[in-house]
Formats: structure tokens, sequence, C-alpha cells
């Protein structure tokens, strides 16, 4: 029965389970991007965010939480300079999980799971996306209305020097 089982043991022991996710968000947060089944991926996300949440205030004894858990100096550093400066204004959500499809050998769900700040052709185009969408639609119609006004007050003028200058060539052939 599954009577209060809240993780996922991915069939391993938990010593080889918590050095697996250790493993795994070392090398998630040195390359930020690994490719993993999906499984993994979803128990490292619960494994990582916690990490990430605690870099943000950087604090002898938060460095040494996550030190606790990732076992590696070179991560605790990088993760505390470099990834807690990006997300520093995100309230939650550092990871995203990207279907890949399934592994030929055994059918197995394959996926990336990336830091979502570092993703910079996602974020350029979504960023493009939000500024675009500035504009509020509540003053469409007004803006519509100014710009047309506006043509007609250029094209009037454009179109009485015309006819100024028809009238102006007329008169020579006159004479």
């Amino acid at each position: 029965m599954r009577h209060n089982k809240k993780f996922n043991s991915l069939g391993r022991t938990a010593s080889h389970r918590s050095l697996m996710l250790a493993n795994m968000a070392t090398s998630l947060i040195m390359h930020k991007r690994i490719n993993t089944t999906l499984a993994k991926a979803k128990a490292l996300r619960i494994y990582v965010e916690p990490l990430i949440t605690r870099s943000k205030t950087d604090t002898t004894a938060n460095r040494r939480e996550v030190f606790a858990h990732l076992r590696n100096k070179y991560a605790v550093t990088e993760l505390f300079n470099v990834v807690s400066q990006k997300v520093a204004d995100r309230p939650g959500g550092y990871t995203r999980i990207l279907k890949t499809g399934f592994r030929l050998g055994d059918a197995a769900q394959m996926c990336f799971i990336e830091l979502v700040d570092f993703n910079e052709t996602y974020n350029t185009s979504k960023a493009a996306a939000t500024e675009k969408k500035k504009s509020t639609r509540r003053s469409r119609g007004s803006k519509k209305a100014a710009a047309s006004a506006e043509d007609a007050k250029v094209e009037a003028p454009v179109v009485e020097d015309a006819k100024a200058e028809e009238a102006k060539a007329e008169e020579p052939k006159a004479e």
C-alpha cells in the first residue's frame, strides 16, 4: 500500500537516492540544464528548489545547510554567487521540465530539466512578447481616433499644395 508515501523512491535505497539527487543537483547548478528521465527530474525539482530559495539570503548558516545537501563546494559557490543573483526577484518555480520523448532502450520518458532564468533563447522571445503587450485595451479607441485625425491633418495641406501648384502651372499657359 502507499499510505503516507510523499516521494518517489525511484527504486533505490535512501542513501543511494540522496547521493544521486545531490549529484544531479550539482550538475544542474553547474551546467544549468541536464537531460534525465521524467521521474528523476520531478524528484530533482522537489530537491533543488528549496536549496535555491535558501541561496537567496547569503549567510553562513544557509551556505552550510546547502553544502550538507550538495556536498560540493564549487556548486555551492556557483549557487550563491551566480544563480541566486538571477533568481532574486522570482518568488519560486526556478526549474522547467521539457519533455523530449522516449528512450530507445527501455521506452523511459526523457526530458530536460533546466534553470528557468538561464535559457536565453526562451527568455528573449518572452520578454519581447511582454513588451508588445504593455498597451492597455481601454485606450484603444482614442488612439485610433487621434491617429486618424493626425493623418487627415497631414493629408489636407498636401492636397491643397498640389491644387495650388496646378493653378500656378495653368496660369502661365493661359497668358
